[in-house]
């Protein structure tokens, strides 16, 4: 799942892993706040798996994709940072102001998941006109 490919919920039924149902969700919905509460909902079977940590690492991914959506809504490669700290704090992200938002971008940034670079100047995300959010399994 790490590397970008997700089980259909089929596949978890089929092999009863109905926790996992809402997990693969958020992470294709880029919901952050599904995610947080999958995990609270079976962190006692995540952490009897040994999993829990690394279902953490999910986060980073589903910042990649709530912010591809933001791109696809605003329609430009030029982005306001205040777009994105904007929909942190419709997710419900604690303790998030606009450097934790430039943070976030940088952070994705420099680990590859969006192509662009963050203009402090205009408070601007500018993202590359060709492929912005690469597919996960291209540089996992």
């Amino acid at each position: 799942m790490l590397l970008g490919f997700l089980p259909s919920e089929a596949v978890l039924r089929k092999y009863n892993l109905p926790q996992f149902v809402d997990v693969i969700t958020a992470v294709r919905q880029g919901n952050l706040l599904l995610l947080n509460q999958a995990l609270a909902k079976h962190r006692a079977f995540f952490i009897r798996m040994g999993i829990y940590l690394m279902l953490e690492r999910f986060k980073i991914i589903i910042y990649r994709n709530l912010f591809k959506k933001v791109y696809i809504l605003l329609g430009t490669h030029q982005l306001p940072i205040s777009a994105f700290h904007i929909v942190l704090k419709t997710m419900q992200v604690p303790d998030v102001d606009e450097d934790e938002t430039q943070c976030i971008l940088a952070n994705l940034i420099d680990k590859g998941y969006i192509r662009g670079y963050l203009s402090y100047q205009h408070q601007k995300l500018v993202v590359s006109k060709q492929n912005p959010f690469p597919t996960l399994s291209s540089f996992l």
